[in-house]
């Protein structure tokens, strides 16, 4: 008051006393408004500590190694996490749905609990029995029914199976005999239909009953007992299970829980049978490492659109309903998630890179002129500034002028995000971490550990590497010899062992004895580098390395991994021939970014004309050649060649897996004449 007051009658002219008044009042203002900085649970140079045998722990777990199996001592099974969230929410909302252009609905804790016993008891009473020897396939998009469905299997300690649309029939057939599943949920007719076509063609007697969540026609239930299969609606089931109740019979820990087959790039899926504790396991080491910044409380909502049949969006919901929070689903069509995510307003979102690369692009496409891209970079340099110091926030100048658009984009209540399935790059998650205003994590690991297996510790806002082992499991690296990697050198190949590694895979002791070895460490099949605070980097990948005829060892994912972070390159996949002695790749730019990137060459017309034009070309493999050597690449791992694609790689055209990872034999089988081209032009 006494400042203000000497302001007033100081002998300078009013615009003066006027203007240090506002920067003054301003002050004020930016620092009771600035948060206070991030508490980091461990010493952020010294993030994990060394045990026996070369394996390492996280720095949580310093006065011990006891390894966690639970968060919450009352929620030990996937169904106690959930009853467990009933109770906290003092029976809250619990799963959220929508149609186009209208709010969420939804359904209560108690609502969902209720169907669930409902289902499992009309499932009990059509004959399936109350026991982990009982396999329910799960075949749908995620929805509220997802979710009952696989709740109503824990009721009743049998297994849930998730299938994917995108397997194709030969696999779900594969899936259905090697799980002797006879009874299966889908979500609407064309499904069932996929299913029927199989049994009708003999290709599979198992299947006995289809449960169909929407509405479907009468021709399909007499199509259906031609072939011996029972078709009824989820409603009807229901209704059957509420008239027969049947009380609970929960699951043990050590129970399997679900079998979730992992797609895979060749050859027939292999179904990793996780028990209950391996889930709950996981979610409790994620929950731990950001539990000293972050605390999922009955007010968080996370929007659900990642595949369900992953064990990624798996642990989310876990945490998620551990907590007492919400789930809103998206509406089906990932078009629409812009929409859905300004409605339902998440404060939790599980993302992965090719996503959020869309959203760093979008921003800086927004920057059109030399000032605007000033402006911007400016903005990013304070707050990284701030990032740094360890304060997040959204409320800053910078987030009122350049940022907010961006956070609104969300839904403008995003508290903290995750990544993971696939790397991101350091220069995109350093930027989000600024531009969003919310803590991002970043997860490594794979189905055979329920998902993560490191996570980025609070606080940690250096980008590069995957965190650090969770408290539910240890982490060593052993040697790669072809490879040159060893673990004396603090590289090798990535290896878990805890309390979240998976049982092995169904009915396949010759896959199960290859990933797990005698001592209980999963081999990832990953090339991992300690760096010197402790953190874990994946430098590079084991399983998919092949030899060029000179003899050198081509990795072709960490190739891939650098090119991608070309401008006008939006997917890569390097293909090498051991006959040959150099590489090719197949590239589809990025139709945003590639109109652009020609009109500075002079050159226009749609991106199908772009994509045969050799000036394109050439400038597209010059910029991924100066990335590469940028990176560190050997001349001999860069790509002489490339050819041009201009349809992205998805998960619907069958050439990316659902955790968004080319698949390598299709991809290959579908370019094969383009690749043999590029190599006759080489020679």
């Amino acid at each position: 008051m006494d400042f203000i007051l000497q302001l007033l009658f100081s002998p300078l002219p009013i615009p003066v006393v006027i203007s240090l008044m506002a920067l003054g009042v301003a002050t004020l203002f930016y620092l009771n408004a600035r948060p206070s900085p991030l508490r980091s649970p461990a010493d952020l140079n010294r993030q994990t500590l060394g045990i026996k045998d070369g394996a390492r722990k996280t720095a949580l777990l310093e006065n011990n190694n006891n390894l966690m199996s639970f968060y919450y001592s009352d929620a030990r099974t996937l169904y106690e996490v959930f009853q467990r969230g009933l109770k906290v929410s003092g029976n809250g909302p619990c799963l959220g749905y929508r149609k186009k252009g209208r709010p969420y609905q939804w359904l209560k804790y108690k609502q969902v609990s209720d169907r669930a016993e409902h289902l499992g008891s009309g499932l009990l009473h059509r004959g399936l029995k109350p026991n982990t020897n009982t396999f329910v396939g799960i075949f749908a998009q995620n929805r509220p029914e997802w979710i009952i469905s696989e709740l109503a299997c824990y009721t009743y300690s049998m297994v849930a199976v998730p299938l994917y649309d995108t397997l194709g029939p030969e696999a779900l057939v594969f899936i259905i005999d090697r799980a002797d599943i006879s009874t299966v949920l889908c979500d609407n007719q064309k499904k069932a239909e996929t299913l029927l076509e199989s049994r009708e063609k003999g290709h599979t007697t198992v299947l006995k009953t289809i449960i169909i969540m929407d509405s479907f026609s009468p021709e399909l239930v007499e199509r259906g007992a031609k072939c011996g299969v029972d078709i009824m609606s989820m409603e009807d089931v229901e209704v059957l299970g509420k008239s027969h109740l049947q009380k609970p019979i929960p699951p043990k820990p050590e129970d399997l829980s679900i079998v979730c087959f992992t797609s895979g790039t060749t050859g027939n899926p292999k179904g990793a049978m996780l028990t209950h504790e391996n889930v709950v396991a996981d979610a409790a080491g994620v929950i731990k490492t950001f539990e000293s910044s972050i605390i999922p409380t009955t007010e968080d909502v996370t929007i659900s659109f990642l595949p369900l049949a992953h064990m990624f969006e798996r642990i989310v919901q876990t945490v998620v309903f551990g907590a007492g929070a919400r789930v809103g689903f998206f509406q089906g069509d990932i078009r629409l998630l812009p929409d859905d995510m300004k409605t339902l307003q998440p404060t939790i979102f599980p993302a992965v890179p090719r996503l959020l690369n869309r959203i760093y692009d979008k921003v800086q496409s927004g920057a059109t002129t030399p000032f605007k891209k000033w402006l911007l970079n400016l903005a990013v340099e304070r707050k990284c500034a701030e990032v740094k110091e360890g304060i997040v926030r959204k409320n800053s100048i910078w987030d009122k002028l350049i940022f907010n658009k961006v956070q609104e984009s969300l839904g403008g209540r995003v508290r903290f995000m995750v990544t993971g399935a696939a790397p991101i790059s350091p220069s995109v998650l350093t930027f989000l971490r600024a531009a969003l205003g919310c803590q991002i994590f970043e997860g490594y690991g794979q189905t055979e550990c329920a998902a993560a297996c490191t996570f980025t510790m609070s606080g940690d806002v250096s980008a590069g590497h995957v965190g650090v082992p969770l408290p539910c499991n240890f982490l060593k690296l052993v040697d790669v010899e072809e490879m040159s990697y060893f673990a004396s050198n603090g590289e090798g190949e990535v290896c878990i062992k805890g309390t979240n590694v998976f049982k092995g895979y169904l009915k396949d002791p010759e896959k199960t004895a290859e990933a797990l070895d005698k001592d209980g460490w999963l081999h990832t099949g990953d090339v991992g580098k300690w760096l010197p605070s402790g953190v874990l980097k994946i430098i590079d990948r084991k399983k998919n390395i092949f030899k060029l005829a000179q003899g050198e060892y081509i990795a072709p994912e960490k190739i891939e991994n650098v090119y991608v972070r070309s401008g006008p390159v939006a997917q890569v996949f390097v293909h090498g021939d051991s006959l040959q002695s150099c590489l090719v790749a197949v590239v589809v730019p990025d139709a945003d970014v590639l109109p652009g990137f020609a009109k500075r060459l002079g050159i226009q017309g749609s991106i199908e004309e772009l994509c045969k034009n050799t000036e394109i070309k050439k400038a597209v493999i010059s910029d991924m050649t100066k990335l590469g050597k940028e990176a560190g690449l050997k001349s001999f791992e860069q790509v002489k060649d490339v050819h041009l694609h201009p349809e992205l790689f998805t998960i619907e055209n069958g050439l990316l897996t659902p955790t968004l990872k080319a698949k390598r034999a299709e991809v290959q089988a579908l370019f094969q004449p383009q690749i043999d081209r590029l190599y006759a032009s080489l020679q």
